[in-house]
């Protein structure tokens, strides 16, 4: 399994069901076959509440390893506008 410590693979905004604006960064993880299926979940619910990482697709390959596709809202703070007189 490749670490988390490298940046997300890529933002993009996504429209649809969801909101106009709303934009994602999203990471993708290969794990390995060795992995159990308890670890595997084990480390996505990890990811999801301290990363702030939900899972976006999951494909189980024929030879047991997977492919995994996570994403996370990209939150921008608004420039607060202040008035100097």
């Amino acid at each position: 399994m490749r670490g988390m410590s490298r940046p997300p693979l890529h933002t993009t905004s996504r429209s649809g069901a969801q909101r106009p604006g709303v934009e994602f960064e999203f990471e993708r993880l290969t794990i390995s076959r060795e992995l159990s299926r308890n670890a595997v979940t084990r480390m996505l619910v990890d990811l999801a509440e301290h990363g702030g990482w939900e899972l976006d697709r999951l494909r189980l390959f024929p030879d047991g390893t997977r492919k995994v596709v996570l994403r996370r809202k990209i939150i921008r703070q608004s420039r607060p506008s202040y008035s100097l007189r």
